[in-house]
């Protein structure tokens, strides 16, 4: 029985290797046509033909692509150039942290220190330089995260609508991408332990103010340890929920 199971262990690694390098074909072929998000692939016999290999092989690696939404299959119309999307970081990050032994306390904790670290980069970026009406659309929106919280109703949303709006001004299509798949990450993660709303949700408001009183000041080192103090606070928040779970 051990010898058969090596056997077919010796015969699938082969296997694996050759999708791993039609993934790769595929991908360069995207690259090499210069094809956009929507734009339609070669047709499997097409694949096929141009890479010297089976149709189950072609399907195999173009399911494993589908799942990182680099092609779109859609089955009766043919395969398309995905968005590639985070959603596959997304889910990782998510499966990583709720598979950990420890609760996943330390991998949300690390998944904050990078989320830090990004925003701590970039407010640096947009503190000399943010418009005064950008300014003034963070302000509101703290101010309606404060009535809500006066108002005893959770405000995740308002929370990610200031964070992404806060780097608006940069132009960057990425960051708020990764922000939100942070984000997202941490959603998943607390509605999966059952964490409650914010316990303090003044303090929160708070130190969202003072992010922006730091800007309107243009002090970029005071925007700097406002973001890193709300963070501390985010940190000792998650970590008070996983002793409360455990």
């Amino acid at each position: 029985m051990r010898r058969m199971s090596q056997q077919t262990g010796n015969r699938r690694r082969p296997e694996r290797r050759m999708s791993s390098q039609i993934q790769r074909d595929v991908m360069q072929l995207i690259y090499d046509r210069r094809l956009g998000p929507g734009a339609p692939l070669p047709t499997e016999t097409e694949l096929m033909e141009n890479l010297g290999v089976s149709r189950n092989s072609v399907r195999e690696a173009l399911k494993a692509l589908q799942a990182l939404d680099i092609v779109d299959i859609r089955h009766g119309y043919g395969t398309y150039v995905g968005q590639a999307s985070l959603t596959p970081l997304i889910d990782g990050l998510t499966f990583r942290t709720l598979a950990r032994p420890d609760d996943g306390t330390e991998a949300l904790a690390e998944i904050l220190q990078v989320r830090e670290v990004l925003e701590e980069g970039l407010i640096r970026r947009v503190a000399a330089t943010l418009p005064d009406a950008e300014l003034d659309r963070l302000e509101a929106v703290v101010d309606r995260m404060a009535a809500a919280g006066r108002a005893g109703e959770p405000f995740p949303e308002l929370d990610r609508e200031f964070h992404e709006l806060l780097y608006a001004s940069l132009g960057n299509a990425l960051v708020p991408q990764l922000l939100g798949a942070f984000w997202t990450v941490f959603s998943r993660v607390a509605g999966a332990r059952g964490w409650t709303d914010d316990p303090a949700p003044e303090l929160t408001v708070d130190r969202h103010r003072a992010i922006v009183t730091a800007l309107r000041a243009r002090d970029v080192e005071a925007a700097q340890r406002a973001m890193a103090d709300h963070f501390r606070g985010i940190e000792a928040r998650a970590a008070q929920e996983s002793r409360g779970v455990g």
